[in-house]
């Protein structure tokens, strides 16, 4: 593997749905991805080429080659990284509403037992830039970063809202941008890849037993481990997003997103609940 045979990155947002954009890639014979995130680029560049490279082995001359990581975009050095190693590479965010990113960020790691209970403490705006809850929507000088290394025509620039009212519309926009030919609409899979309501082991358990995850883990299909998860499993019940916390979000991200738009040619203000939006940037 040689860095000229990485064709594209999928780079973020975190939240939107770019574990989709992957599956739906992988289900063509065509492309190779690793399956897990790699974060080369921004947590596991001290591993070096020769790693990253490896993650790659098994592909096919016939295949496109690829990765997901969605730390890319939000990632300070991340970059210059990837223009570094991938000048030609072909890339691709999903962005979303950035207050429901932030709401959304804040449930997973809820879930997970890594973020409190109070919401209003966690989503604090008046923490600014450093919260990691509200850096992932600030989206205008995350895309400027590789706006300033990459040609226009390099990067496509989508919508998780787009995914949602079209799904087989935006694979397409990703396959033209790789090269790929069209697919099949129908073959388009719509199941949700992560889905905050799906039944999970309790907090306050998940934490008492994240020291034994790695001794469990090579056991976690036995049938016993499967029933034993069975009937500890509930409905996750998250905290809330108010009114008025929402409306602190949009005044927070309400400049971002105006220089967002001017940057890629598009309306969001419908993201703040303000007019419809419309892009002509892809």
């Amino acid at each position: 593997m040689r860095a000229q045979d990485i064709d594209f990155l999928i780079i973020g947002a975190a939240k939107s749905a770019t574990t989709w954009l992957q599956k739906a890639l992988q289900a063509d014979p065509h492309v190779f991805m690793p399956e897990p995130e790699l974060h080369y680029f921004s947590r596991n560049h001290e591993r070096g080429d020769d790693w990253y490279f490896r993650q790659f082995e098994g592909c096919r001359a016939d295949q496109i080659v690829g990765e997901k990581s969605n730390s890319y975009l939000d990632n300070p050095l991340a970059p210059a990284r990837v223009q570094a190693l991938l000048p030609h590479a072909r890339l691709v965010v999903q962005l979303r509403n950035p207050v429901e990113r932030a709401y959304s960020d804040y449930c997973m790691l809820y879930r997970r037992g890594e973020a409190g209970g109070n919401i209003e403490a966690e989503l604090d705006t008046r923490t600014g830039r450093g919260n990691r809850f509200l850096n992932g929507g600030l989206y205008h000088d995350q895309l400027t970063a590789y706006l300033d290394l990459y040609p226009q025509d390099q990067l496509l620039v989508l919508f998780y809202e787009d995914m949602l009212a079209d799904p087989g519309r935006q694979l397409a926009k990703v396959r033209a941008h790789l090269g790929l030919p069209e697919a099949d609409p129908r073959s388009v899979d719509m199941k949700k890849v992560k889905d905050r309501t799906e039944p999970m082991v309790g907090r306050g358990l998940r934490r008492a037993l994240g020291p034994i995850k790695p001794i469990v883990r090579p056991f976690r299909r036995h049938p016993l481990f499967v029933a034993a998860r069975k009937r500890l499993i509930g409905e996750v019940a998250y905290p809330a997003l108010s009114s008025s916390l929402r409306a602190r979000l949009v005044d927070y991200y309400e400049p971002d997103v105006a220089r967002l738009g001017n940057l890629i040619q598009a309306d969001l203000s419908g993201w703040l609940g303000r007019a419809g939006r419309g892009t002509s940037f892809e």
